[in-house]
């Protein structure tokens, strides 16, 4: 009986449709083989490029290497790709290209071959496991960078306001159920919409679980320009706590 059960929830697996959002800007250097990398996963149905504004090929090198393209004429920022990307998800359900229960894992446009490791954030999902799953990066990954004071807010935020501490808050790299999908959308803006997405998931009573994942990609830097960046971040994380916070003051409407 446990051989049978067991081959049975990994067929599952196997059946499990899978809809890829990739969010990009002028990534044509990478995209073509992160694309193919995402394709070759195990329950891929469709990989999305997002090309949010770029300047460069991303959008014709994306759709060469297989992917459906939205392109947006100029840059919105990631939650607004995610949700674009999200949307052309929801318009290939209605035609029938894929299934209404199909799990959406979003990726990043530079992991190039190291997106076919991302199946590990596929597998609990598609199990029932797990409504979110987020990517737990090797250490050398979260190391420099500058971004203690950013990881923080976004750790204390999670815990003060869910109870769960969740190591990596800021990982983008997260395999969504479709109920996980309802509960998180619409995105909080710009770079909060990981700290939102998973403080909204753990709200509606979803479980949200980290995946150790190997990745290969770029670390921030601490030039200006990330200090930049970092501020950015740190703005929007606080207005995605912000408005949760408010939420619960308010309670239900």
């Amino acid at each position: 009986m446990t051989a049978a059960t067991d081959g049975e929830r990994m067929d599952a697996v196997r059946r499990a449709p899978v809809a890829v959002v990739v969010p990009a800007k002028d990534e044509a250097a990478r995209i073509g083989v992160t694309v193919r990398a995402l394709r070759g996963l195990q329950g891929v149905a469709a990989v999305v490029v997002v090309d949010d504004g770029s300047s460069d090929r991303t959008a014709s090198l994306a759709s060469s290497a297989g992917a459906e393209v939205v392109r947006l004429e100029r840059s919105y920022g990631k939650a607004d790709s995610l949700m674009s990307g999200l949307g052309r998800v929801a318009g290939l359900q209605r035609v029938g290209r894929l299934s209404p229960d199909a799990v959406v894992l979003l990726a990043d446009a530079d992991l190039e071959t190291s997106a076919g490791d991302l199946g590990v954030l596929v597998d609990p999902v598609a199990r029932g496991e797990a409504d979110l799953t987020i990517a737990a990066p090797p250490s050398r990954e979260t190391e420099g960078g500058g971004l203690g004071l950013v990881i923080g807010l976004a750790r204390r935020g999670v815990e003060e306001l869910t109870g769960v501490v969740v190591a990596h808050p800021l990982s983008g790299l997260r395999c969504l159920s479709p109920a996980a999908v309802t509960a998180a959308t619409p995105f909080a803006r710009g770079w909060g919409v990981e700290v939102g997405m998973t403080v909204d998931v753990l709200d509606a009573g979803l479980v949200v679980r980290e995946v150790p994942c190997d990745l290969r990609r770029r670390v921030t830097g601490g030039d200006w320009r990330a200090q930049v960046h970092r501020a950015a971040q740190y703005r929007d994380i606080a207005l995605a706590l912000g408005v949760r916070r408010l939420r619960r003051r308010l309670g239900p409407t």
